[in-house]
């Protein structure tokens, strides 16, 4: 286990999550989360920016070796674990977002590089 590996790991998923954020303004995903239909675009980009901040904030703490910089990554790869569930789940539902070629594989890809983060992590913690 490395802060180096962490890192880099960190810096994939950052990129894999920031897409799926893009693909999610794309399906207007604030619909599939009651709280946030009344906010609309407007809401969902606010909410982006404390939210980018913590990810990318997330690696500058890791690349310092920081143990916040654990907590963070540990927290992002949480993130990206609930966005691939999440979103299947509903995708099972018969929903229509997300049912693309492309936004299937950027979930698929998210989990496995969350899973691979979480365990890089957790490991650096022991």
């Amino acid at each position: 286990m490395s802060y180096q590996v962490l890192f880099y790991l960190s810096l994939l998923n950052a990129v894999l999550l920031i897409d799926h954020e893009i693909d999610s303004a794309y399906w207007q995903e604030w619909n599939l989360f009651p709280p946030m239909q009344k906010g609309g675009i407007n809401g969902f980009l606010t909410f982006h920016i404390p939210l980018l901040f913590i990810i990318l904030y997330g690696l500058v703490l890791v690349h310092d070796s920081s143990i916040w910089g654990i907590l963070i990554s540990m927290l992002v790869s949480a993130g990206g674990l609930f966005a691939f569930f999440f979103h299947f789940y509903h995708l099972r539902k018969g929903r229509p977002e997300f049912n693309t070629n492309f936004s299937k594989a950027l979930l698929v890809s998210t989990l496995l590089v969350s899973l691979a983060q979480m365990i890089e992590s957790v490991g650096l913690l022991l």
